[in-house]
């Protein structure tokens, strides 16, 4: 486990009990962070983050990242903060069967799997098993990575996506003119309670 430098599970979840549970009444919230500044906006029914670009680079890979990754080999490596791996075809990242032991020896944070949606713009897993996450449903911070990748392979800013994990998730992302991630979702309370300190 470690303290993480961007994190949209956390940023989304504040953000859906400040409007929703506590009734703040903005509609654009601003969070300073390890990354900046952040902010999520109320859109209609969506809440749509606002995060930094980490547009990957070609990059020599670690030998060891394929092994671990197992599967096809894929048609591109790249990296920022976290590697960025490309297959093919959708049906070969969601076969992926990951080596998590291997993957704790490789030098990134994270791994990012991706390829051409069917029903959506690009498909996605990701992994970060030395960090505590085998495999995580739905990743902002990926995106801010695969945003821009898939904008300058498509030709067009405004993207939908899917990540392929067991429990899933659909994302609605925009790259900005000044070079910003936008990530649109929807965000459900799922348990509350209370702490007595």
């Amino acid at each position: 486990m470690c303290e993480v430098d961007l994190c949209g599970h956390a940023t989304l979840a504040t953000a859906h009990i400040l409007f929703e549970e506590l009734n703040v009444p903005e509609e654009r919230l601003a969070f300073e962070t390890k990354s900046g500044q952040l902010t999520v906006e109320k859109r209609a029914d969506k809440l749509v983050l606002n995060f930094p670009a980490r547009d990957p680079g070609p990059i020599e890979a670690d030998p060891q990242l394929l092994r671990a990754l197992g599967g096809p080999k894929p048609v591109e490596i790249l990296a920022a903060r976290d590697y960025v791996v490309r297959y093919e075809t959708a049906d070969q990242v969601r076969a992926l069967t990951p080596d998590m032991e291997a993957l704790k020896g490789v030098d990134r944070f994270g791994f990012i799997v991706t390829a051409p949606g069917i029903d959506c713009d690009f498909v996605s897993r990701f992994f970060a098993p030395a960090k505590g996450v085998p495999e995580d449903p739905v990743t902002g911070s990926a995106h801010s990575s695969l945003v821009p990748y898939w904008a300058r392979l498509l030709g067009k800013t405004t993207l939908h996506a899917r990540q392929l994990s067991r429990r899933g998730g659909e994302l609605f992302c925009e790259l900005t003119k000044d070079n910003r991630v936008e990530i649109g979702g929807y965000a459900t309370l799922f348990l509350a309670g209370k702490i007595r300190i």
